[in-house]
């Protein structure tokens, strides 16, 4: 689903933002050189969607619409939906209703101002590889031939999706055209305006969206569209402000975290007199690298420094554990030993309460891992911190505990 960058005089006809599909088809009318069968298919497009996506048919109602025949397929700049008609004259209703969920997609989840100084090619594989593995699990929805797919990947963020290909070896995987063009510039050429203006369409866009799908006859949304939403519009916090809010117990950890300094960056109110004891496990199997591994010692360690109180073990596991060494913020950490398979069983059994013995305090478990192993068959009695490296499992894997990714660079 690739197009090379648009001429600024290129559309066909231009329909902003209609408040009604057959609005959508009367301003594509005037258009010159679009066939009245080209508009029944829109119009048939904004019915199917209406009956079974209506989330995706009131974005669409949204979106600013241009018919072009510069364009082999489709298209969006993040702002507008670009589409030639004579490929949409020969796509089945399921395929064209595919489509346009593709660049809707695109756009309420701001892949073009997302790109930042990424490769564009490589950014627009990994956005549609992870767009299309969306629509794959949409009913009444197909995808035109010829989009790129990669399943195994489909379920991770773009960022992350990108930066394996970027590392991979296979030269063979390309798309034919860009479908992400640039964003469009502002009158005064501000592209910090521009990306900010996008954000704020989109945003308002999908919640306006969300409301119609929540009022519509199904009353809920298609299977996590919700998440993926939330988690570009309304980003939660980011896996080092989750350490410490899982090392560090304020007066309101345990119950609830503290939101009310939010607007200030800060996320740790004070600290509670009741100390917490914190088990640290890093998987050792291989699914983490040098350099994520420095990164989060480096986090614990400076969490250490600021609050000494808290008292922490450090444990190696891959199918065996290894510990507990003790952690101080002064001291040299014991170098990572491992290589085998991932069982995550060993460094909860390592760390459980003696049957009969009562914790003396609050504890708290933090693992440092891609997901990938073999669960224990019981969650343990204590809140768990899944930090996830970049290609690690989904959140839904994990049985148990909190999830947060150690994010690529967005």
């Amino acid at each position: 689903m690739t197009t090379a960058p648009l001429p600024p005089a290129a559309a066909a006809s231009v329909a902003p933002a209609p408040a009604a599909a057959a609005s959508v088809v009367a301003a594509a009318a005037a258009a010159p050189r679009v066939s009245a069968s080209v508009l029944e298919r829109i119009e048939i497009t904004h019915l199917l969607l209406r009956e079974h996506h209506p989330f995706f048919e009131a974005l669409f109602l949204m979106a600013p619409l241009e018919l072009t025949d510069s364009l082999p397929t489709a298209a969006t700049d993040g702002e507008r939906l670009y589409f030639n008609p004579a490929f949409v004259e020969r796509l089945s209703y399921g395929a064209l209703a595919g489509l346009v969920v593709h660049e809707l997609l695109h756009c309420a989840l701001l892949h073009v101002p997302r790109r930042g100084e990424r490769d564009r090619l490589l950014w627009n594989i990994a956005a549609d590889i992870h767009v299309n593995g969306v629509i794959r699990g949409l009913r009444h929805l197909e995808l035109p031939e010829g989009g790129v797919e990669e399943p195994k990947l489909a379920h991770l963020p773009v960022e992350e999706i990108y930066e394996k290909l970027l590392t991979s070896t296979n030269t063979k995987r390309a798309l034919g055209l860009v479908d992400l063009l640039d964003v469009p510039a502002t009158d005064d050429g501000s592209l910090r305006d521009a990306i900010d203006r996008l954000g704020t369409f989109w945003g308002d866009a999908v919640e306006r969206a969300r409301a119609v799908a929540l009022s519509a006859r199904a009353g809920t949304m298609p299977a996590g569209i919700d998440r993926l939403i939330d988690e570009v519009h309304s980003p939660g916090l980011d896996w080092q402000s989750m350490l410490w809010r899982f090392m560090v117990r304020t007066p309101d950890d345990f119950v609830g975290f503290d939101r009310r300094f939010y607007w200030q960056g800060l996320y740790i109110d004070s600290l509670d007199g009741e100390s917490v004891d914190v088990d640290v496990c890093v998987d050792t199997s291989g699914s983490v690298d040098d350099g994520q591994l420095r990164m989060f010692l480096a986090e614990v360690r400076g969490i250490l420094n600021a609050y000494p109180t808290v008292r922490c073990r450090l444990y190696y596991c891959d199918a065996a554990c290894t510990g507990p060494f003790d952690v101080h913020a002064d001291r040299a950490l014991p170098v990572a030993t491992g290589g085998g398979g991932t069982n995550f069983a060993p460094f909860f059994s390592a760390t459980a309460v003696p049957h009969g013995e009562r914790s003396t305090g609050p504890r708290v478990a933090i693992y440092l891992t891609d997901g990938y192993g073999f669960f224990p068959k019981v969650a343990p009695d204590r809140p768990v911190l899944w930090v996830v490296t970049p290609g690690g499992q989904a959140a839904k894997e994990f049985p148990f505990g909190e999830v947060v990714r150690m994010g690529v660079r967005r």
